[in-house]
Formats: C-alpha cells, sequence, structure tokens
C-alpha cells in the first residue's frame, strides 16, 4: 500500500490536564485518528495509543520537560498508526500543569535526522530549541511586553532559588510579589528602553541573588524579542555571573588606586600612612605598618632575615572604626615582635602569609602582649594577612592587615592584591628613606659649612635664618657669611649656587671659602666679584661631574653672589652684587628703602662682563637686609608679592633682630619656600672719634719719634698702659717702612676696637712682604718684628695707595669702654 505523505495530512493538536485526560481536540486530530471531539474528549489519552509495547507517555515520566519521538496510535477503524508526536507542558488557567500534544507522519524511512543509531528518534527542532534554552547554564528568562515574566530556564531556577512557576509574573529585579532585589533598583529603567526602543543593553550589578551564599557580580544582557517587521513583542534576559572578571578588574583598581595615592611625598611615615589608607578604604578593616626604626632615620635597613630580635617603631595605622581601638600600640611606639610570631616569620623568610584567627593561633599574637590578644577577641578579629615591607631586597618592616567588620575571611586572592600593595608601597618607602638620608647628608654638610656664630667684630649686630626648601628638590646651595676686616670694618656675604643637592652644596662650601679667602686680600666688593667669577669660570671647565647620590650628571656651575663691606667709622658702605637679589636698607626712624641702585651685575660663570660697585651712607642703627631669591619667590606668590611682603615685615622699629627674622620668615615665605632660603640682618653700630685717633705725618724720618710719642699717649690716655710699648715698637716699624718705601703724605691711624688696631697709610702701591733677615744683615727684621708682636697684620690697597695694618689684643683685665 501506498505510504501517506506528511504533506497530505494535517497535523493533529489536542490538550491534556494534568492527569492525562483529553480537554480539547483540534480538527487536525478528528482527520488524522479518525474521532470526533465527544468521542475523546474527557477520557484518558492513553487509550489512544497502542499498547504493544507499552510506550512512557510524556506525562508519566520523571520531570516535565518537552518530548518529542515516534509513537504507535489506534486509529477508529481500528487501524495502529506510527506517528511523530511532540508533548510540550503547559500551565492552565488557574496554574495547573496541562500538555500540549501534535501529531505528524514521521520522516521518511532511513533519514539520519529521525534516527540517532540507537533505535530512538531524533526529536523535533522545535524541541531541541527548547531542551537547549532549558539547558543553558547561564540564567535566561523570557518577558512580555509588560516586562513580566513568562518563561525561564533551569539555571535561572537555580540561581534564585525559585521554581518556573515561583517566577512566572514577577518583574526582572524582583524576588517576590513587589519585593525587590537590593542592586536593581533602577533595572526597570532598562527594562522599559528595551520594550520601547528595541535596543540591547548592557547591565552590571553586584548583588545575592536569594539563591546566593555571597554577593556576586553579574552581567545582564537585555535584548527584544521583534518580529519580522520589528515590532518588539517580548524581551529576553540572559545573565552572566561575571564575579572573577569583576574581582580581577578590582584588584587593578586597587592597584591603580595605591599607584596613584602611595608615594605623593618622600616622607616615610606619611607614605607608611597612605598605606594604611589606601588598604582600609579597600580590602582591610585594620591595618598597621611597622617598620624598623632606622629606616624612618633613613639608615640602611636589613639586606637579610635578622639576627636577631629587630626594633620596629609604629608608623602607621588606619581603622574603619574611629580612633583605630584595635591598636594596642600607639603611632610612634618602638617595641620588638617575638620570635615564632608571623611578623616575625614573615620577616625572616621574606614571605607574605594568610592566618586565621582561632584560639590556637591567638597564642602568636598574645606572645610577648596580651593587649593585642584582647583586642583581637574584644573586635572580633578573624583573619589577618602580614606582609613584609621589602624593597631591592632590603627588609624595611612589616605591614599587618585585619578583618573584622567584613565577614568574608582572607583568601588567597586577598593575599596576593595585599602582596602587591605593600610592593609597591615598598619602593616609595625606600625611596623616601634614601631621600632622608641624603637629605640630612647634604643638610649636614651644609650647615657645617655656614658659619656656626658670629666672628667677634663690633662694626654690626646680626641676626641670620637658613631654611631648606620642604620640596622633593633638596639641599640647595643658599649661604651667607659675616667676615671681619680691617680697620674694624666688615664684609656681608650672600651668595646662591644653581641647583640642588649635594654638588650644590659642595659647590657653595668651595665659593664660600673662596670669597673668605679674598677678603682677607682686602680686594674691593667688584674685585672680588671678579676674581669669584673667574674661580665659578675654572669651576665649570673642569667638565661635568657625575652626583652618585642622585644618579645624575651635574650640568653647568653658576652662583649669585652679593658683597657690601660696612666701615663703622666713616659710617660709609660700599656694595656689588652678581646677579642677587636687591637688598634692603631699614632706616633708624622704620623706612624701608631696596638699594635699586646698585647694580645687578652678571651672575658668576658667565664671565666677560664688569661688576660695579656703589658706595653710600648708612646712619648708625639702619638695618642692612641680605637674602636669597627663595625668600621672595615663593609658592603661593610671584615675587612682587614677596617683595611687598618683605618691606612689611621689615617696616618700623626692630628691637630684636632674630624677632625681625622671624617674623620675615613667617609674613613672606610662609614657612613653605620652594627654594632655600638664606636671610642675614645687621644693624649698623659707629665707631665715634674717641675711639679714633688719626694724624697726618711729614717723610722725614725724624717724625717717626714723634710719631711713637703721639700713638704711646693715646694708648695711655684710652687706659691700655700694658700695651704702650708693643704699640710704641710697631708704630715705629710702619712708620720707617712708609717713610723709606713708600710715597708722602702718609697718615698715622689707632682704633680702638674688639682689637687695638695701628694703621699706616702711603700712597705708594708696592705691597711689603715678610722675609727672614740673616745673621750680618742690617734690615729686614722690621715687619717680621710687626708679626711676633701682634695678633695679625697685612696690607690693603685703595686707588690712593696701600695701607699697613696690624692688631693686637686687647689686655683681659683692661678697660672695655
Amino acid at each position: 500500500m501506498k505510504r501517506e505523505t506528511a504533506a497530505s495530512v494535517e497535523p493533529a493538536f489536542l490538550t491534556l490536564d494534568g492527569r492525562g485526560i483529553v480537554t480539547a481536540w483540534s480538527t487536525g486530530a478528528r482527520g488524522v485518528l479518525g474521532y470526533e471531539p465527544v468521542e475523546v474528549v474527557g477520557r484518558p489519552a492513553a487509550d489512544l495509543f497502542a499498547r504493544d509495547p507499552a510506550p512512557p507517555l510524556p506525562w508519566d515520566r520523571d520531570g516535565r520537560g518537552p518530548w518529542t519521538g515516534r509513537i504507535a496510535v489506534r486509529h477508529k477503524d481500528g487501524r495502529t498508526r506510527d506517528l511523530r508526536m511532540s508533548a510540550y507542558p503547559m500551565l492552565d488557567a488557574v496554574g495547573e500543569d496541562a500538555w500540549l500534544l501534535t501529531f505528524a507522519e514521521p520522516r521518511p524511512t532511513g533519514d539520519a535526522a529521525d534516527d540517532d543509531g540507537t533505535g530512538e528518534s531524533t526529536p523535533d527542532i522545535s524541541v531541541l530549541k527548547q531542551w537547549a534554552l532549558d539547558q543553558i547554564p547561564l540564567p535566561t528568562a523570557l518577558f512580555d511586553r509588560h516586562g513580566v515574566a513568562i518563561a525561564a530556564n533551569a539555571a535561572t531556577e537555580r540561581t534564585m532559588g525559585l521554581s518556573e512557576r515561583e517566577l512566572l509574573g514577577l518583574s526582572l529585579g524582583e524576588r517576590g510579589p513587589g519585593v525587590r532585589m537590593e542592586g536593581l533598583a533602577r533595572i526597570s529603567e532598562f527594562v522599559d528602553r528595551v520594550l520601547t526602543t528595541g535596543e540591547e543593553v548592557l547591565y552590571e550589578t553586584y548583588l545575592r541573588t536569594p539563591g546566593e551564599t555571597r554577593e556576586h557580580a553579574w552581567l545582564l544582557t537585555l535584548y527584544p524579542v521583534k518580529d519580522r517587521s520589528g515590532r518588539v513583542h517580548a524581551m529576553s534576559m540572559a545573565a552572566m555571573d561575571a564575579t572573577e572578571q569583576f574581582l580581577a578588574r578590582q584588584r587593578l583598581g586597587i592597584l591603580n588606586d595605591a599607584g596613584f595615592r602611595i608615594g605623593t611625598t618622600l616622607n616615610v611615615a606619611r607614605t607608611a600612612d597612605e598605606l594604611a589608607v589606601v588598604a582600609t578604604d579597600h580590602f582591610a578593616d585594620f591595618a598597621i605598618v611597622d617598620l624598623l626604626d632606622g629606616v624612618l632615620h633613613g639608615d640602611e635597613p636589613l639586606t637579610g632575615p635578622p639576627s636577631d630580635q629587630p626594633l620596629f617603631r609604629r608608623t602607621a595605622q588606619r581603622s574603619v572604626l574611629t580612633g583605630c581601638p584595635e591598636a594596642a600600640v600607639r603611632v610612634g611606639t618602638t617595641y620588638t615582635y617575638p620570635g615564632g610570631s608571623p611578623p616575625a616569620l614573615a620577616l625572616a623568610s621574606g614571605q607574605a602569609s594568610l592566618h586565621r584567627v582561632s584560639e590556637e593561633t591567638l597564642n602568636w599574637w598574645a606572645s610577648g602582649s596580651p593587649a593585642r590578644a584582647r583586642s583581637i577577641r574584644a573586635h572580633g578579629i578573624h583573619s589577618m594577612l602580614v606582609v613584609p615591607v621589602r624593597a631591592r631586597s632590603l627588609t624595611l618592616g612589616v605591614a599587618i592587615f585585619a578583618r573584622h567588620r567584613t565577614a568574608d575571611p582572607f583568601d588567597e586572592d586577598d593575599l596576593l592584591l595585599a602582596s602587591e600593595v605593600v610592593a609597591r608601597a615598598a619602593l616609595s618607602v625606600d625611596n623616601a628613606r634614601r631621600y632622608t638620608s641624603e637629605r640630612a647628608t647634604a643638610l649636614a654638610l651644609q650647615r657645617s659649612l655656614l658659619p656656626r656664630q658670629v666672628p667677634a667684630q663690633r662694626a654690626v649686630d646680626v641676626a641670620s635664618r637658613y631654611v631648606p626648601a620642604r620640596s622633593q628638590a633638596g639641599i640647595g646651595g643658599d649661604w651667607f657669611d659675616v667676615i671681619p676686616l680691617s680697620g674694624a670694618r666688615v664684609a656681608l656675604v650672600v651668595g646662591d649656587v644653581v641647583g640642588h643637592g649635594i654638588h650644590a652644596t659642595a659647590t657653595m662650601g668651595r665659593l664660600r671659602t673662596a670669597v673668605r679667602t679674598l677678603a682677607d686680600v682686602d680686594l674691593t666688593p667688584d674685585e672680588l666679584l671678579t676674581q669669584l667669577d673667574d674661580l665659578v669660570l675654572r669651576l665649570d671647565s673642569e667638565g661635568p661631574e657625575f652626583d652618585a647620590w642622585s644618579g645624575e650628571t651635574t650640568g653647568e656651575v653658576g652662583a649669585t653672589c652679593l658683597y657690601a663691606v660696612y666701615d663703622p667709622i666713616s659710617q660709609r658702605c660700599s656694595m656689588a652684587r652678581a646677579g642677587h637679589p636687591v637688598p634692603a636698607l631699614t632706616y633708624p626712624d622704620g623706612n624701608v628703602r631696596y638699594l635699586e641702585d646698585v647694580p645687578a651685575g652678571p651672575p658668576l660663570g658667565i664671565g666677560g662682563l664688569p661688576f660695579e660697585v656703589v658706595e653710600f651712607d648708612v646712619p648708625e642703627g639702619s638695618v642692612l637686609a641680605l637674602y636669597t631669591n627663595g625668600l621672595v619667590d615663593t609658592r603661593d606668590h610671584h615675587q612682587e608679592v614677596g617683595y611687598a611682603r618683605l618691606r612689611d615685615a621689615l617696616s618700623g622699629s626692630m628691637p630684636s633682630l632674630e624677632d625681625a627674622c622671624d617674623r620675615a620668615l613667617r609674613n613672606v615665605a610662609h614657612h613653605r619656600p620652594k627654594d632655600d632660603v638664606a636671610l642675614l640682618l645687621a644693624r649698623t653700630r659707629a665707631l665715634h672719634s674717641d675711639r679714633v685717633a688719626t694724624w697726618d705725618l711729614s717723610a722725614d724720618p725724624a717724625v717717626v719719634q714723634h710719631a711713637r710719642e703721639l700713638a704711646c699717649g693715646q694708648v695711655a690716655a684710652w687706659g691700655l698702659e700694658d700695651c704702650v710699648l708693643t704699640t710704641e715698637l710697631i708704630v715705629s716699624e710702619l712708620v720707617t717702612n712708609a717713610i723709606r718705601y713708600g710715597s708722602p703724605p702718609i697718615r698715622l691711624r689707632l682704633i680702638r676696637d674688639a682689637t687695638l688696631i695701628c694703621e699706616v697709610t702711603d700712597t705708594s702701591s708696592a705691597a711689603p712682604h715678610l722675609r727672614r733677615a740673616r745673621v750680618f744683615d742690617e734690615g729686614g727684621r722690621g715687619l717680621f718684628i710687626v708679626a711676633q708682636l701682634t695678633h695679625r697684620w697685612g696690607s690693603r690697597h685703595s686707588g690712593a695707595g696701600k695701607t699697613i695694618w696690624a692688631e693686637q689684643l686687647l689686655p683681659s683685665s683692661g678697660p672695655t669702654g
């Protein structure tokens, strides 16, 4: 008999209730099986199937999944027909189980798609699609145009901890009727967008679903279900657990945040505190950083495991609780960890470790510190991370992180994250330590090169300040000096070497030494700066040097300098400057004037350009202010503002120069200079006629006797009888030398200052020199005798000639006047 094709028979549809009773019968079913609806509706569907062999009907199986297969069906006329049946589970109007069955002709015999080789038929494609949807491991659900769930797969049931029946009718983001899930508060906005615009939407959230024991990160994909015309009829949702990816991004974010927030300064304690802050902001409830005590002072730390119990200093500690109540040790306190404790083991091994806190492990922490154990119990600390702070193979200390408010204990991922954060922080700590060491060395060098105390002189009263830069630039090359000169005069010097660090400080020391040497020669200010300029050029010509501290090659040598000479007898000051800021002069009435008529001159190291000297009167009691540009050029204002503030600080009366220095630094630099600051204030004094005696002498050798008498009489009048004999010999030799080798006019001057000074001036430019006379020589012993009798002696030149001078120390018992 000829086989009927599937196209010649209309498919049959019928519905069953949950017990397998036929509830509806289609016209197609009547055409295929021959029964009228009244003959089958209300009867068991099992009566329609051949009983030999009895088929395992879908509603008799375990589970409610769709089913497709070949089955023998009994026709009304008694024939048995082999049909392809598909059974689909449904719910009726009251939520009871129901089934939809379809019958169709099977595929032709031998079709590979109809038999999988095991004797069982291959399910229909629609059934396969349903199975695939139900077995997708990702939670997937279908929502109608109102955003209400109409279908959900098994993964959604497992994730939500609810059956499909319980999920149907709920909106996305609900875990029960009207009960919203925390973390999906705004999901309805995205659902509306999908259903309204037909756009696919991605939604990321971090929450704990009813079927989860801990929070997870979820990536929800919401996409529309459209017909062929593009009209939206429903919305499908697929959820992916992106917790691992989320945690990986979170760890990268924490490391990135740590890179920005840790190491913002070159301060060891500040860097340790930044580490503790980052830890408590991201993964710990309590964090402490204990550094080896020497690290905070810039000392070289351990390169290997400690041989005994090292001394720690609590450098930083932070908590999610106000005031760090968990801390058993205050910041700044020194202490040790007992051997065998987790910190000691971490320090010795260099390996980070994870610890669960229990009564057994609590003994580790209680060892040597019962207060620590009480704190762990009181705050419920349940897990800890101990991470050694190491950088460049150097052991710097240990960091400890604890959890008590966070329910989840630390895990291996947390240990890895903490180790990465501490490793980055350790480099910043070591950089800060090295900077501290370099800065301390440079500062000690600089302070050793600056004058420790003002040398004995009566020309000026001085006060000074040196403030190193509070920046990462390091110590600079600023300096000042007060140099006593012959004739009771004094030299005031302020200079600034270009650059920072050890090299700038060393260059400053060389220049300061050179200035002192040139000042002893009694050069005028312009001549001294010219000689100093030549020295800087020679230093620069030696080529660049490698700075072992900074690891950089030093550049060109340059400097600025101001050199002033004040004479208390004439009350005049001569001054020249090489690219240095203009000095200020405060008169006795409190008015301030910047000495802008002193030419700036080129900076030292330029070469070939002249320096000009200016001489001006300085009333007794005036204050000269010499400084470097770090005082007026600070972080928060320009030089014009700095000069105005300095004028205000120097205006008015100055009963105390020390207070005036403090006021200038406070008002101008605000203690935050971006460059080093050197400030020198000098209040001028005067030597009046009662302390100075001057006589003009002729070039006649006979006047030597008269000169001795005049000098001895003046010394006796000053009450310095013990100095009469020495003064007589000095005057005799110096005047005789001027008459014999110099040119008239000749002048003799005695000055009573901190020492007794004898000066003889003539118009000859020939400089005397000390020599030792042989046994039978008739001359050559004068200056030698003077050198033996005096504290010091020398000569100075001027445009009008030269002056030979000699100083005697005053007897301690003599009147001081």
